[in-house]
């Protein structure tokens, strides 16, 4: 089973300026090739793939002899990270390939060649470089990709196989369903409530003096500089935290179910209304998701999206009445059939573990997964047409501790 470590590097100054060298190298490789790419293109009107463009390589050493002081499989899986990139934007999972800048994050993969000891990695044409190393890494290396975020903080995420094999999903088990929302973060169907973390309200006031500072320096000074890296690591700062609470919120509701049911939300479409879109953008629900999803996969767990045109708000999960209109100022209703008082989100988050339990049980009896039959409970709604494609990597998991207890979050 393929897992991900990402650990500190603290490089001294001379690897810094070999990594340096590196990251620019790659770079400018890959806006050569894109360029070349577009080019052939126009002109012919078919592409180049990886391997075609990894061709050129040896050529471009020859006209551009500085590309010889970086580790020549680092460029090659350059132009093979290209191919790729095209391969996602045609299957419709990514955009355009973007050229790069040398503002910003910086990265470098080495493929093979590097050597993890107790405190430092050994990098081809770098050296041993001091990392921190809080976790085991027991099996074959696959890749290593040190990067550099605008903070000057260096990283090494490694990708390695520990030899095991996918634990099997089953479905025996207490199931949960989960609304996100933005008056609480989450609202799960056994009542929990976890209030969503304020944390861009928090730094909003000093991220505002840094950029106001940022917006009076000269362009390119060396003052610009700094005052760049003090905006930087406001915003570094405010990542830290959103991770580290997505982080344990979702190690904890994984560890304590083992069906995990959400909401497919159109997130990218409810980005477009101004009115909510800094709040949504805040809260990270496609990141958490994501969490949610390789975490529940690697500890043998379910993880299920139900259709986003599910009407789990407006249906009553007592005796499925829907009701016409019900409008986001409305918490609280009351269902006109059985009488029944529901609180929004918890009665969503009900309807979402019926609908998936329902898909599952389907799924079990038309021979599609191992699931158990017997907790089908809600038979009279629709059944979801399926969600948004979505390919989940392995990441990096910081350390995962207590979270904040539901009866704290009102």
């Amino acid at each position: 089973m393929l897992k991900v470590v990402k650990v500190r590097l603290y490089p001294d100054v001379q690897q810094q300026q070999s990594l340096a060298q590196a990251f620019g190298s790659c770079r400018w490789l890959w806006n050569y090739c894109l360029n070349l790419t577009n080019q052939t293109y126009k002109e012919t009107g078919k592409g180049l793939s990886g391997y075609e463009v990894k061709k050129i390589i040896p050529q471009l050493k020859k006209e551009y002899e500085w590309l010889s002081l970086t580790y020549s499989q680092c460029l090659q899986q350059v132009c093979l990270n290209l191919g790729v990139a095209f391969n996602n934007f045609f299957e419709k999972r990514a955009n355009y390939p973007r050229f790069k800048s040398k503002h910003g994050k910086q990265s470098i993969q080495y493929p093979q060649n590097v050597l993890v000891a107790d405190s430092h990695l050994r990098l081809p044409k770098i050296g041993n470089v001091s990392a921190t190393i809080h976790r085991p890494i027991k099996g074959k290396i696959k890749t290593v990709t040190v990067s550099k975020n605008c903070s000057n903080q260096y990283f090494a995420a490694i990708l390695f196989d520990d030899g095991k094999d996918k634990p099997i999903s089953k479905t025996e088990g207490k199931a949960v369903g989960i609304d996100l929302g933005l008056t609480h973060f989450a609202v799960t169907s056994d009542g929990s409530k976890f209030a969503r973390p304020r944390i861009f309200s928090k730094h909003e006031k000093n991220l505002k003096i840094k950029q106001q500072q940022l917006s009076r320096k000269q362009k390119g000074s060396n003052n610009c500089i700094k005052a760049r890296r003090k905006v930087n690591s406001v915003y570094r700062k405010i990542t830290n935290c959103r991770e580290d609470f997505q982080h344990k919120l979702s190690r904890r509701i994984v560890n304590e179910n083992q069906v995990v049911i959400v909401e497919n939300l159109n997130v990218k479409g409810m980005m477009q209304n101004h009115w909510g879109a800094k709040s949504i953008h805040q809260v990270g629900w496609g990141m958490f998701c994501t969490m949610l999803k390789y975490k529940a996969e690697m500890s043998g767990k379910i993880y299920l999206e139900v259709d986003r045109f599910f009407p789990s708000s407006k249906t009553c999960h007592v005796c499925l009445n829907q009701v016409g209109s019900l409008p986001l100022d409305i918490r609280f209703w009351t269902c006109e059939h059985c009488n029944t008082t529901h609180d929004r989100d918890v009665n969503a988050s009900i309807n979402l573990r019926d609908e998936g339990l329902r898909i599952l049980n389907l799924s079990a009896v038309e021979g599609l997964t191992s699931g158990t039959g017997d907790k089908a409970c809600c038979p009279d709604v629709r059944r979801s047409k399926g969600g948004r494609k979505k390919s989940t990597t392995a990441l990096s998991v910081g350390q995962e501790a207590h979270t904040v207890p539901s009866g704290q979050c009102g």
